[in-house]
């Protein structure tokens, strides 16, 4: 098969590799969907992977082809999404079916093998069958997705409340349409792309309530905006340390800070801002994963029955699309910003 083969940093070829065999409790997937992340970068061209040589790639979907020998005949011939996260199955963590805070886990794309191929082996616990109304593009972008219903969640936004999502990249933007899905509507969005606001504003956010970072003082805007009081959640997407003290600055007393960015670097608090969780009683919570349980109350299968009956319209992410063969042009205009983007997929 094809595949992009990552063999140390900034070393990443398009190459033919054997195909993948399937262990006995695993599949094989034929990709038809696959989406870059945000993460994948740092990991191709900075920082590189857990293991060398590694295929890339965790956002995706596809279908079984093949199946290891104590996997249910049921999944032959399926359409299916994919969660990238192996649990271990033994800790504390996975006894509680808390899989995503697994303390010995493995990943596809990071860790094993992933989606950056034509062929990719999964673990047949790790699947999620597909309605025929939903698309493998839309399969594609489930874990990105579940992340951010994970974080909606985890917060329990009220209608009556004011929530802030600040930064404006897939996951932001997907956080805001699930939070406009649920009927919040006191919803205020910071960017500092005028691509974004177009974005925003089709989404049903009004242009008051955007505010380019480039252009406006966040702080004095978020205050204007709430009356003194500052908003009651803030979602903090972006990673920084000089958002992550907005956040904390600005955040209502007794509010909700949701921490979603993959840091840049090292998050530090001054005294004087350490003291406004304090004083204001703040509540700051952190995620990076979703649940995946199988069972219907989870993140996928949240996610999954607003797909399936068209509720929410994830596509309209997707701001790229390039063929298997020609995925490295998306992974240049993600490294070096060359154009405005969202989610750049890879269609197989």
């Amino acid at each position: 098969m094809k595949a992009h083969v990552l063999y140390g940093i900034n070393d990443l070829r398009l190459k033919t590799v054997p195909d993948p065999l399937p262990d006995e409790n695993e599949v094989i997937v034929e990709v038809k969907a696959v989406g870059i992340c945000g993460s994948d970068i740092p990991r191709i061209y900075k920082t590189g992977a857990h293991i060398h040589p590694l295929i890339p790639g965790h956002e995706f979907s596809g279908m079984v082809i093949k199946l290891g020998r104590n996997v249910d005949p049921k999944w032959k011939g399926k359409r299916v999404g994919v969660f990238p996260l192996i649990s271990c199955g033994k800790c504390a963590q996975c006894q509680k079916k808390q899989y995503e805070m697994c303390r010995d886990y493995n990943y596809l794309g990071s860790r094993k093998n992933g989606a950056f191929a034509e062929f990719v082996a999964v673990p047949a616990d790790n699947l999620i069958a597909l309605p025929k109304n939903v698309s493998f593009e839309e399969a594609a972008m489930f874990e990105p997705m579940a992340v951010s219903v994970h974080a909606m969640r985890r917060i329990q936004p009220k209608q009556h409340e004011t929530i802030a999502v600040c930064g404006l990249g897939t996951i932001g933007l997907l956080i805001l349409m699930f939070l406009k899905e649920a009927g919040m509507e006191h919803i205020l969005v910071i960017g500092n792309k005028d691509f974004q606001k177009d974005i925003v504003l089709q989404m049903g956010i009004s242009e008051k309530s955007f505010c380019d970072r480039k252009e406006k003082n966040v702080d004095q805007w978020l205050m204007e905006q709430t009356n003194g009081q500052g908003p009651d959640i803030f979602f903090e997407c972006v990673g920084k340390n000089e958002t992550y003290i907005q956040a904390v600055n600005n955040t209502a007393p007794a509010g909700r800070i949701m921490l979603m960015g993959n840091p840049y670097s090292d998050m530090m608090l001054e005294k004087s801002v350490y003291w406004k969780i304090l004083r204001n009683q703040l509540t700051v919570m952190g995620t990076w994963n979703s649940s995946f349980t199988h069972d219907i109350q989870d993140d996928w299968h949240y996610v999954l029955k607003l797909l399936e009956q068209k509720r929410i319209t994830p596509a309209e992410l997707v701001s790229h699309r390039f063929l298997h063969n020609e995925l490295e042009q998306g992974f240049a205009i993600m490294r070096d910003k060359t154009e405005d983007y969202i989610k750049i997929m890879g269609i197989m």
